[in-house]
């Protein structure tokens, strides 16, 4: 039983990473429609907390049984998504996500401060590889790392950090409703979404049918997916081993921006995505064996 439960969050882990690397496509639509990152980022999450709403409020209970750990959750996961929506926009792309990928290495330090994980060197093993795997498949020799930090990079890490923390909140949190996570996690991001448009006064979106039909097919089904599969990976395996397993959506990215934006994979990137394939087999294996 133990086996087939992990093998189930696993999956999910897998099949939350697929998507959201592809979730580029959707946004970049909308984008080039006239509908900025924050304001589909506002749109998508309250369609989807609406679907919810319901579920929400009869499962109430719940909420206030953890309401400080629900809080913090729609805090961190927030600012995880727009925090990351800010770097993309102001910073390089390619340095942008080797700073927010860093957030297996903030995970398995907070899992074994705060939740007392207890890690194996081979854990430490994959979870170099793994970050290694990661700059190899991010790495461009242009990219300038000496420069200054600026704004770009500060939300890049705290992007990062907050990831980190949100699946340490929605590990700690447990087994309680999926749902109410969910709803917690959306609020928030709506919230932050919608302090972000008032300050930076961003223009309304425009309104067309397939505008409309998209934002709605990413609220529901697929926003309530991404989610539901992302944090029942997160709540039912160990924080080192998802943190790992979520690196897929690097892969998945990788390989849909070649077929899609036109993009190449150079053989030091293929190299890191083998490394990212390796570390999260480990990773793996040691969790079944367990």
């Amino acid at each position: 039983m133990k086996i087939k439960t992990n093998l189930y969050a696993v999956c999910s882990c897998l099949v939350a990473a697929t998507l959201w690397g592809l979730y580029w496509i959707p946004l970049r639509f909308l984008e080039n429609s006239g509908i900025s990152g924050l304001w589909a980022s506002l749109l998508i999450y309250a369609i989807s907390f609406l679907f919810l709403l319901p579920r929400f409020f009869k499962l109430r209970g719940d909420f206030y049984a953890s309401k400080k750990l629900y809080i913090l959750l729609a805090i961190f996961a927030g600012w995880t998504n727009l925090a990351f929506v800010l770097a993309l926009l102001e910073g390089e792309i390619v340095r942008v996500m080797i700073l927010f990928y860093l957030s297996p290495v903030w995970a398995t330090l907070l899992a074994f401060f705060i939740l007392d994980e207890k890690l194996k060197k081979i854990n430490f093993l994959a979870l170099i590889i793994a970050v290694l795997g990661v700059i190899l498949i991010a790495w461009h020799p242009e990219i300038e790392f000496t420069k200054s930090f600026d704004i770009a990079d500060f939300y890049a890490i705290t992007s990062g950090i907050a990831f980190a923390i949100t699946n340490i909140l929605v590990r700690k949190i447990g087994g309680l409703s999926h749902s109410i996570k969910m709803c917690s996690a959306w609020f928030g991001v709506m919230v932050l979404a919608g302090c972000g448009i008032v300050l930076t006064q961003d223009a309304f979106p425009i309104i067309t049918f397939n505008n409309v039909l998209l934002i709605f097919i990413l609220g529901f089904p697929l926003m309530i997916v991404m989610t539901w599969t992302a944090q029942y990976g997160v709540t039912h395996l160990p924080i080192h081993l998802s943190s790992v397993l979520f690196l897929f959506e690097i892969i998945v990215g990788a390989i849909s921006g070649v077929m899609l934006a036109n993009e190449f994979i150079t053989i030091t990137q293929f190299v890191g995505v083998i490394m990212i394939l390796l570390a999260g087999l480990l990773n793996t294996t040691i969790s079944l064996e367990k």
